[in-house]
């Protein structure tokens, strides 16, 4: 298979999902995914009373609904800064739809990220392929949902920072360094999985949030990261890293 076909694959969510499920050290961190489907929504909004609905192919958190049922039984949901009500799941559905309409969609178990300063963060980890040919975590950021908006992306409003601050605000620095350890490992081993059914790609940003319970959910997959992202934190010499790495990839 040719390097751009296995870029158009890996561009499904579905196909990516599907393939980390088939790994027994990956599988645990990836929240319940399925199919859009009207049946498929309601259940799982009865299972976990949040979902994210988002595009199969999509980039910067294009297109990503936040649904749920609210404590009042009422439906809601939110994409963008736009947030609507519904009485009734028929209602609740159609309007979705008006999103949707003929795409490709999944439905997502709603990840509860934790938050700083009242808004939503959660992680890009960056993994390559160093000179070497083993893969590497190099890159590791925060991203800060703006505050009225659902997503973390960079390109939706998000807000770049340094990791640490962000994790300072839930737990000692000791414990900082042990999820850190963690991202670091969940990235390289799903990296490895990946390429070894893949072995198209030299990069990959997982999207890592957290819950209460502190669980690494791997919330998407990218085999083609913006490493741009990391020039935005004020110590370069993680950028230079992932830089010089895509650079010497890219001569290959």
């Amino acid at each position: 298979m040719s390097e751009k076909k296995h870029r158009s694959v890996l561009m499904s969510k579905w196909i990516k999902t599907k393939l980390l499920l088939e790994s027994n050290e990956v599988r645990p961190f990836i929240p319940d995914t399925r199919r859009f489907s009207k049946s498929t929504l309601k259940k799982m909004l009865y299972l976990y009373g949040m979902v994210y609905v988002k595009p199969e192919k999509g980039t910067y958190g294009n297109g990503v609904i936040r649904a749920q049922i609210l404590k009042s039984g009422e439906y809601a949901y939110q994409i963008g800064t736009t947030e609507r009500t519904f009485e009734d799941f028929e209602s609740f559905y159609r309007s979705i739809c008006n999103f949707t309409k003929m795409k490709s969609y999944l439905i997502q178990k709603g990840i509860h990220l934790l938050k700083y300063k009242k808004r939503r963060f959660d992680t890009r980890v960056m993994v390559q392929l160093n000179p070497k040919g083993e893969w590497e975590t190099t890159g590791l950021i925060g991203r800060v949902a703006h505050p009225e908006k659902i997503v973390t992306n960079y390109h939706s409003g998000g807000k770049p920072m340094d990791v640490k601050p962000l994790l300072a605000a839930h737990i000692s620095n000791r414990e900082i360094q042990k999820v850190i350890r963690t991202l670091k490992k969940l990235g390289v081993t799903t990296a490895e999985y990946l390429h070894k059914k893949y072995p198209g790609f030299r990069q990959i940003g997982l999207d890592i949030g957290f819950d209460h319970s502190w669980t690494p959910w791997i919330i998407e997959v990218n085999t083609n990261p913006d490493p741009y992202i990391f020039n935005k934190l004020t110590d370069k010499s993680m950028y230079r890293k992932v830089i010089s790495y895509k650079r010497a990839a890219a001569k290959q």
